[in-house]
């Protein structure tokens, strides 16, 4: 016999236990109790089908990935709020209120802001129905199925609920669970994930649900939309009605009416911030009424009746130790502190972007000056000042276009007038970008069948392509539509480029076009290191340690990395799935040995004999140096190679032999 009733009050109950343990903090029975009524919940649910519910907890984790996120538009904007950073700037933005009210006494909403992904919850009738990320405020993606894993959202509202109501908050990691679980991956010998936010962020946006259930992430409501307006006639009410209809806030907003109780709260959560559990950079202060709220309307994309306080950024003092030019992908030259690494706002710095040569000379930044850095929004490091008084009696100021030479002899810069940047002359954006597009397909690097010159320029001309990332967001269609390419042409082009999405890493660093970086480098840097995360964050001294990169490469290696545009593109290959293999090799025949070919081999290619040395352990050179093991002769021989191999008493062997040692 079918227990429907059963079930019903199974669902009603875990939900209430659920209520009590997230949004209470305050649970009523021990977590055994509800694991019990859960397998219960799940033999009536295998028995009888038919009775489950999309609302059932058992129903949190979808077991299909998904193919792609659906773009949704959102039915009101989730709008971005103005930065205010002391007394006098509140006190400028009541001003401003008053003037367009005059007469309105306000009540001002306080709440701690969250530093997560912004996200809207979907319930019709109560039911959890759909997930939209903020996006660019208009238009999110549907991350539902996702959404769905993270346990603190319920799949359905406590009580009785009609019609649309739509929950506004973020998507955050706790602090500890962070922790957690970058010390789980340091004991497995992954890479460390970056910060809480990221992690979150990222983990939305995997498109396996599965993966998402896994990671301890908590929806943290802010807002609620009813259906209609008057259901809600201030933002504290909305806050509340969150607790009563199970959802989770951040249990510290408060309603005040004069400046001086707002400047205090402010003030108190400066110091308290740190002991909750999530990261914050600020706080949110509403105009209460709801009324009054929409009355003031909006500016730009900003609402005139809100406002987020952000907090001075932690601060350090560290040594730069020099000044290295990153050339990005528009050929700007870019200026990047390397400094000795520091912990500023929970995090290790050790560069920041110095933007070019106007604010170097502005804030008269010079090597082996002491500096005060801080994250700008918590994230992203700057350099603040220079403590003059310690800087060394020998110091000189640093020449910008003198430093240009010496780092790049070979090419030449201009600075267009009106502009504080130097860029490569000659050379435009679009020519750098199908420059490195072709390196990054080229057989050295990924290897990626197709993409020939002809088609890198058909690409980049059409607009298809504005970074290395943009290859795996290309659609069959966008190259149908492309004079260069039919079906079959274009099924294959997608079908390689799909097939790179997890490269050799040593590859992957090759192809990113890392100046001084060449393929063996790479294998060198991988093997020393194991992941990408760990290069992109190794000090000077650390990627000087390993062999063959000496001052010029591991220099080249820090500004790369440091450089804002190529974050943003490592961020942007891992959004779009692209996951590079390590390929470190640590042991093997041919570890400690180098060598080198001259002349041509009948039984395999340069290439694959370099490939093949390298698997095995092994390091293969362009040409003879002292520490080359062996110079294998093949036919029509080079007469250069040969003198230094007799000058650094390199053993010669015939292809024949190279064959013995490589098989």
């Amino acid at each position: 016999m079918i227990d429907s009733k059963r079930y019903r009050e199974l669902l009603t109950l875990l939900d209430h236990y659920a209520y009590e343990y997230y949004v209470l903090d305050s649970p009523s029975v021990d977590d055994a109790v509800y694991d019990s009524l859960i397998r219960e919940l799940k033999k009536i649910e295998a028995d009888y089908p038919e009775l489950i519910s999309p609302a059932s907890p058992t129903q949190r984790v979808a077991a299909i990935p998904l193919d792609k996120f659906e773009k949704v538009a959102h039915v009101r904007p989730m709008i971005s709020l103005n930065d205010v950073f002391s007394r006098e700037d509140v006190e400028a933005w009541i001003k401003r209120m008053d003037k367009l009210l005059p007469g309105t006494k306000h009540e001002y909403f306080c709440d701690i802001k969250m530093d997560g992904l912004a996200c809207a919850l979907i319930y019709v009738d109560g039911v959890f129905t759909q997930a939209i990320t903020r996006g660019d405020s208009r238009i999110g993606e549907d991350v539902t199925m996702n959404v769905r894993t993270i346990k603190n959202v319920p799949l359905r509202l406590l009580g009785e609920q009609k019609g649309r109501l739509e929950i506004r908050g973020e998507i955050v990691m706790f602090k500890s669970d962070f922790a957690k679980l970058n010390e789980s991956r340091e004991r497995a010998g992954l890479p460390m994930f970056k910060n809480p936010r990221n992690l979150a962020a990222g983990t939305i946006r995997q498109l396996d649900p599965q993966l998402v259930a896994g990671r301890p992430l908590h929806f943290i409501g802010y807002d609620v939309l009813p259906e209609h307006a008057n259901d809600v006639l201030t933002n504290f009410d909305a806050y509340t009605l969150m607790s009563e209809v199970g959802i989770t806030n951040s249990k510290q907003a408060q309603v005040f009416t004069e400046l001086d109780d707002v400047m205090h709260f402010i003030d108190t959560w400066d110091t308290k911030r740190h002991d909750l559990p999530f990261n914050t950079d600020g706080l949110v202060v509403k105009v209460n009424d709801r009324t009054q709220f929409e009355k003031l309307g909006t500016v730009g994309k900003n609402p005139r009746a809100a406002v987020a306080y952000k907090y001075a950024a932690e601060q350090a003092t560290t040594v730069v130790r020099d000044i290295v030019i990153s050339i990005g992908r528009t050929g700007a030259a870019t200026p990047v502190a390397v400094f000795d690494p520091v912990q500023v706002a929970g995090t290790t710095v050790q560069h920041a972007s110095l933007h070019n040569a106007d604010e170097i000379e502005r804030k008269d930044i010079r090597i082996n000056d002491t500096v005060v850095i801080f994250k700008a929004g918590d994230i992203i490091p700057q350099v603040e000042s220079v403590l003059t008084e310690l800087r060394p009696k020998a110091s000189k100021p640093f020449d910008y276009p003198v430093e240009l030479h010496r780092q790049y002899p070979e090419l030449e810069f201009i600075r267009p007038e009106g502009e504080a940047v130097y860029r490569v002359k000659g050379v435009t954006g679009p020519i750098l970008l199908k420059r490195a597009l072709q390196h990054f397909a080229s057989k050295g690097a990924l290897d990626i069948d197709g993409m020939g010159e002809k088609n890198v320029i058909a690409l980049v001309d059409a607009g298809l392509v504005n970074d290395l990332a943009d290859i795996y967001t290309i659609t069959k269609q966008q190259l149908l539509d492309l004079d260069r390419f039919a079906e079959i042409s274009a099924t294959k082009l997608i079908n390689a480029i799909a097939d790179k999405k997890q490269p050799p890493l040593s590859r992957f660093v090759y192809g990113l076009g890392i100046r001084h970086v060449g393929t063996q480098t790479a294998i060198d840097l991988v093997n020393h290191f194991g992941s990408l995360d760990k290069i992109a964050h190794a000090t000077l001294d650390a990627l000087q340690s390993v062999e063959g990169v000496g001052d010029v490469v591991a220099e080249s290696l820090l500004g790369w990395f440091a450089d804002p545009d190529n974050a943003r593109l490592l961020d942007k290959f891992e959004r779009v799935g692209v996951k590079p293999k390590s390929d470190a090799v640590v042991a093997g025949p041919l570890v400690g040995m180098a060598f080198v070919v001259t002349g041509t081999l009948e039984s395999m290619s340069r290439d694959e004999v370099a490939e093949r040395v390298r698997a095995l352990g092994g390091t293969f050179q362009s040409s003879v140096g002292k520490d080359t093991t062996y110079l294998v002769a093949g036919g029509k021989i080079g007469a250069s190679k040969l003198a230094s191999a007799k000058k650094y008493g390199t053993q010669v062997i015939d292809e024949t032999t190279l064959m013995e040692i490589i098989k």
